[in-house]
């Protein structure tokens, strides 16, 4: 790990570092907020943030507003990058922004040639815990969250990992992948045309069938965009209900899909995942 920034905030350290990916094999970034009192002798608990299409680890530390509640309950953040990245990682041919570089749709790819670099699903839930853990004054209790393509993959990973994480929550997460356009595109080309292999990254289906219990929180807004065609939050209401699964879903009137919304509701979230991590 190659320390590439500090800043003070709140008493805190916001860290970014680089590092050499065994998974996505080329250099990952991502970003830490560490709350003042953290050390070796009192490691804190981790929130993981998911960021969305076209962002990086920064955009989250900087829009959010998160590290002043973070810092007074003496919880973590860690943000990773949202794809892999460099001059030989593959990219959508036309450069469009929801496939490719900033759109690893947290998944492990199966096809050429983006399975050689776009191994994100293994990279959130393994490498990067494990590099953090081993080298950072943080316990092994993880929560999850993120927005939009990150909402989708905080669910997923959540869901499909219930004894590492203790809590999950999104805000206007793309809910049902296999059923939107912008799922459609990234599933279809990082898993291949064998709709079967999409259902392990869709929330939904997941849902659906779901045979543990973790707490799920999500937040969407009525005036966001992308609500109707993209994001389809009522899949995970139906998908709840099938399992008995508990659900927290809040709809919130005139808000957009902009960080505005997130750090209008980000403390909620950072308590909720405070409660279920010990802190509160």
């Amino acid at each position: 790990m190659e320390l590439i920034s500090e800043n003070r905030a709140f008493g805190g350290r916001h860290l970014r570092y680089e590092h050499e990916a065994s998974t996505t094999q080329c250099k990952m970034t991502f970003a830490v907020y560490l709350p003042p009192f953290a050390s070796a002798d009192k490691p804190v608990p981790v929130l993981y943030w998911l960021s969305g299409l076209t962002c990086t680890d920064q955009n989250f530390m900087q829009k959010a507003g998160a590290m002043k509640l973070a810092s007074e309950l003496g919880m973590a953040i860690v943000a990773p990058d949202t794809s892999p990245r460099g001059d030989n990682i593959p990219d959508d041919d036309n450069g469009a922004y929801d496939f490719g570089l900033g759109a690893g749709f947290y998944v492990d790819a199966t096809q050429a040639p983006w399975n050689t670099h776009y191994q994100m699903y293994s990279y959130i839930t393994e490498e990067l815990p494990q590099l953090v853990e081993a080298n950072l004054p943080v316990t092994k209790e993880r929560a999850i969250s993120g927005h939009s393509m990150g909402g989708h993959g905080a669910l997923v990973i959540g869901l499909r990992n219930p004894n590492r994480y203790v809590s999950v929550s999104a805000f206007s997460p793309i809910s049902n992948p296999s059923d939107c356009p912008w799922g459609q595109k990234a599933l279809g080309n990082y898993l291949g045309s064998d709709e079967s292999e999409w259902e392990k990254y869709d929330t939904a289906k997941l849902l659906a069938g779901a045979t543990h219990s973790i707490p799920l929180l999500v937040e969407q807004g009525s005036k966001d965009e992308f609500l109707t065609e993209q994001l389809k939050p009522q899949s995970l209401v139906h998908a709840a209900q099938k399992t008995n699964t508990q659900l927290t879903l809040n709809m919130h009137e005139g808000y957009d899909h902009s960080y505005f919304f997130i750090a209008s509701f980000i403390d909620e979230h950072l308590a909720f995942h405070a409660g279920h991590l010990g802190l509160i």
